[in-house]
């Protein structure tokens, strides 16, 4: 079997690999971006003697960009995207046919905000107020664009402990026009009767329509719904999570407990536990609309979506072919349930 020391790699390849594991390269789009180019001048540059050399040479290109960052969305779709494409008989059929899909993705992914944005801002009405938790372009991106489209939006910013993203969200808002009240976590239950809308982004969707974002979402989305304030997601794509498909369990990460306490305030408090989940999952039942640049999907139904860009089940076609046996077995989609709302 051929692996990726086996085999000589573009220096684009490289270099956008070293600056992905580096974080010199960062956010979900731009890493996307990078790895579709990257694969494109992997493709021009192969010299390959026949296409099953092509194909290795191109699969441990997808597995030298992979093993960057395989606890990401958008790297792995990006991937998906581009190599599951790749289809001919000849080396000059297959080169055609990865940077023709390295360009779509590419050009997917440039227009992808704006048109998302365009799609959300018709949930929102002249006169909305809106909530909004951490820190979202793609959620902004729906507001922009109901500003543009002449419509006056107010909105209730929480400030989303413990790194208060909210803060950023709130300066953003403030540059469009968009008279902004910003509150405690805690207090929103009691500003959702002020609210015609819960705006949020999300780190990672799942193939059940369950979302992952910011702690605190999924207690929000309760709350929302309880009070009966329609609940929107604005994602691009790319933070749709394939792996799901087959019942893969998304990880929450736990981040440093000095971003929720200081040194002295921890030796202060004595001996306990500091838990600071970066986190949460909100079940779909809870949400009203996923919207993405391919349109809005109820929650339940955005598995369609997802089997349509990246294939029936979780492959993953920077592997070699025999190490993906049984990868097409169908299982029940499954995220971390400890976070789940009660």
């Amino acid at each position: 079997m051929t692996t990726t020391a086996d085999t000589d790699l573009s220096e684009s390849v490289e270099e956008t690999a070293e600056a992905i594991a580096t974080m010199e390269t960062r956010g979900a789009a731009t890493i996307a971006d990078a790895a579709a180019v990257a694969l494109a001048e992997q493709a021009r540059a192969v010299d390959a003697a026949d296409p099953e050399e092509f194909r290795a040479t191109m699969r441990a290109a997808g597995r030298r960009l992979y093993d960057t960052r395989p606890t990401a969305v958008s790297l792995p779709n990006s991937l998906r995207y581009v190599l599951g494409r790749m289809e001919g008989d000849t080396v000059g059929q297959l080169r055609s046919s990865v940077t023709t899909a390295a360009a779509d993705f590419s050009r997917r992914l440039e227009t992808a905000q704006d048109e998302l944005g365009r799609i959300g801002a018709n949930r929102l009405r002249d006169g909305d107020t809106i909530m909004t938790h951490c820190h979202s372009t793609d959620a902004l991106s729906c507001v922009r664009a109901a500003v543009e489209q002449g419509k006056e939006i107010s909105a209730i910013v929480k400030e989303t402990r413990p790194r208060r993203q909210g803060h950023i969200t709130a300066t953003e808002l403030r540059k469009m026009g968009v008279p902004v009240v910003l509150i405690v976590d805690s207090a929103a239950r009691r500003y959702l009767d002020e609210t015609d809308h819960v705006l949020v982004g999300a780190d990672a969707i799942a193939a059940d329509g369950s979302v992952i974002n910011k702690i605190g979402t999924s207690g929000l989305a309760v709350n929302a719904r309880e009070r009966g304030v329609p609940i929107m997601v604005a994602a691009q794509t790319i933070k749709l999570h394939p792996d799901t498909l087959t019942g893969h369990t998304v990880e929450i990460e736990m981040r440093e407990e000095e971003e929720v306490i200081s040194a002295d305030e921890r030796a202060e408090l004595g001996d306990l536990t500091v838990e600071n989940p970066a986190f949460d999952v909100t079940p779909p039942r809870y949400l009203d609309a996923i919207v993405t640049e391919s349109g809005q999907f109820p929650p339940e139904s955005v598995v369609t979506l997802m089997r349509e860009l990246f294939g029936e089940s979780a492959t993953r076609p920077w592997e070699e072919p025999e190490s993906t046996d049984g990868a097409g077995e169908a299982a029940e989609p499954r995220v971390d349930e400890r976070t789940e709302p009660r």
